[in-house]
């Protein structure tokens, strides 16, 4: 009688750049010949991947072991709050084993010593694209891990370590393999992406028989190469970034740039030990608007930081009135653990962050809502992302999964998950879009 195949479930928690963490530990357990389960009552064990950026994400991640701890018992612990083991183990005594952000080999020996493999991993094959917790369509597409920069607000250097770029033929081999596997889609995310190559120093590598050099440009022209939709997250706003411009305008890559902003007030920036020059960021946005008329930029702002006066507050909405960003997210400020903004004085009252933030949000949207009237009549290209009972739901090239808008095809049936049609926009409120085919 074959021995039982161990079970084992995972919990993923936190940004895109975690969930790539959970698809290749996922990935190894499936060719290691675990069998992957949704609930914990089925589970042998479960993995916890935690999120350790803001206080508010390590409770809930403190949260999400405590639940799996009562619900399944035999909990592995990985993930950016991994790098606070005593913290966890003072919550949670009982939890099997502690590891921190991208330690893969460590989540799996601590699998093995709870639950031994059962088979040879040369008979159990996966998919050559590995195994993913994204619809079949789209793919993150992780090009290094850590971070250069010393913000004030952020302790991800701390957790993840400096930056450590992948060598650019293994990028464009995983890209290759995840469009060949039907991925329409391919997102590039790091911590920093246009800084991608600077710690390898743009080492070349061979990609189809020719030397490649592992920088950004170069990378986004070979992806660019592959046919599928490419979407650039993270981007910091290097002169460099203005090289992909091109690209975009011939279509190769998406007319989108996710460029964290954070604040426009060149006090707060110095503060957030971020570059401070508003008026070079405007003069370069009115030049990328230029070269690519469609552009969209996505941003986030974080309101309320220590020493923040109304000047400042006021100064960040005029920037984003000038601006015109297509998506914005906003938070409030938030101390975490380590980080040295926790010195600075002039803390903002909760109540003051609260009312700058609804104000924030209130002036962006009538941006939002004059952008999206705009595409009211035009004719776009929609990636599906699901069809129910009332139609299908797909996006734009302006709409990344998750944080961005929907278009909305409502009764239309007559199309797949992973499809691109062409549909004719009818309707817009602030965020989405509704449309017909085509």
């Amino acid at each position: 009688m074959h021995p039982r195949v161990p079970k084992v479930g995972i919990v993923s928690l936190g940004c895109p750049k975690a969930l790539v963490d959970s698809e290749r530990i996922i990935t190894r357990l499936r060719a290691e010949g675990y069998q992957l389960v949704p609930d914990y009552k089925g589970a042998d064990a479960v993995i916890v991947n935690t999120c350790g950026f803001l206080n508010s994400a390590k409770e809930e991640s403190l949260a999400a072991i405590g639940e799996a701890m009562a619900e399944n018992g035999r909990v592995i612990v990985t993930g950016c709050l991994g790098v606070e083991k005593d913290k966890i183990l003072a919550a949670h005594p009982g939890v099997l084993s502690v590891s921190g952000p991208h330690q893969y080999e460590a989540v799996m020996e601590a699998v093995h010593a709870a639950l031994p493999p059962l088979h040879d991993p040369f008979v159990d094959l996966v998919p050559p694209e590995g195994l993913r917790l994204t619809p079949r369509h789209y793919a993150y597409l992780k090009i290094s891990e850590g971070c250069n920069n010393s913000c004030a607000f952020c302790i991800i250097p701390a957790i993840r370590g400096r930056l450590a770029s992948r060598p650019v033929n293994q990028v464009m081999m995983e890209a290759e393999r995840l469009v060949k596997a039907g991925v329409k889609e391919l997102l590039v995310i790091s911590q920093d992406t246009s800084a991608y190559g600077i710690d390898i120093k743009y080492a070349e590598s061979q990609w189809k028989g020719e030397p490649l050099r592992a920088r950004f440009f170069e990378l986004t022209q070979a992806l660019g190469s592959l046919g599928a939709w490419v979407r650039l997250h993270y981007v910091y706003p290097y002169p460099h970034v203005d090289e992909v411009l091109p690209l975009m305008a011939e279509g190769k890559v998406l007319p989108y740039l996710d460029i964290p902003f954070q604040h426009a007030s060149p006090a707060v920036l110095k503060a957030m030990r971020r570059p401070a020059h508003q008026e070079k960021t405007l003069a370069r946005i009115s030049a990328w608007r230029r070269a690519v008329p469609d552009l969209a930029l996505r941003s986030t702002f974080i309101v309320g930081f220590p020493g923040e006066t109304e000047r400042d507050f006021e100064t960040l909405l005029e920037f984003i009135g000038e601006a015109r960003l297509a998506r914005v997210g906003c938070f409030k400020y938030e101390p975490v653990d380590g980080a040295p903004a926790n010195e600075l004085p002039g803390a903002v009252p909760e109540e003051v962050k609260d009312e700058r933030w609804h104000r924030f949000m209130s002036a962006q949207q009538k941006v939002s809502a004059e952008i999206m009237a705009a595409r009211v009549g035009r004719e776009i290209d929609v990636l599906i992302d699901e069809v129910d009972e009332e139609g299908a739901i797909g996006r734009s090239q302006w709409d990344a999964p998750d944080i961005d808008g929907s278009v909305f095809l409502n009764g239309d049936m007559n199309v797949a998950s992973g499809d691109i049609v062409r549909a004719r926009v009818l309707h817009a409120d602030e965020y989405d879009l509704w449309a017909e085919t085509v």
